[in-house]
């Protein structure tokens, strides 16, 4: 349905960091960068695009992750703690969502909630 998405962010290089840290072990890489924006995703399709802006609401925005299993979930959730994210939600089964959701959930930098999710 979406072919991009698009944050507004406060610190720019804080949220590169804790992106790259958080979408590695998702297989997205940081794409392309300029000085007030950088874009994530598969080497030649970004999807995820962050945008400097002094203005950015905090914490409007919550954006999950496919991810292809648990390990990629749990690496998500750990590199995004390293990287200055806070927990929302430690990784696991979210059976009230459905009976294979598995997820963890991370607030970045700018108060975003952010999730990696693998439904099987």
């Amino acid at each position: 349905m979406f072919d991009h998405i698009g944050l507004k962010v406060k610190n720019l290089d804080a949220s590169v960091r804790f992106y790259q840290a958080a979408l590695k072990d998702l297989g997205h890489v940081l794409v392309s960068q300029g000085e007030d924006y950088a874009g994530f995703g598969p080497p030649d399709q970004p999807g995820l695009w962050l945008y400097a802006s002094a203005e950015a609401p905090a914490g409007t925005t919550h954006v999950a992750f496919s991810a292809a299993d648990h390990k990629q979930v749990d690496g998500f959730h750990a590199a995004g703690l390293k990287a200055g994210g806070s927990d929302n939600g430690k990784p696991g089964l979210r059976t009230d969502y459905s009976p294979t959701y598995y997820g963890a959930f991370l607030i970045d930098p700018d108060g975003n909630n952010v999730e990696a999710v693998c439904i099987t």
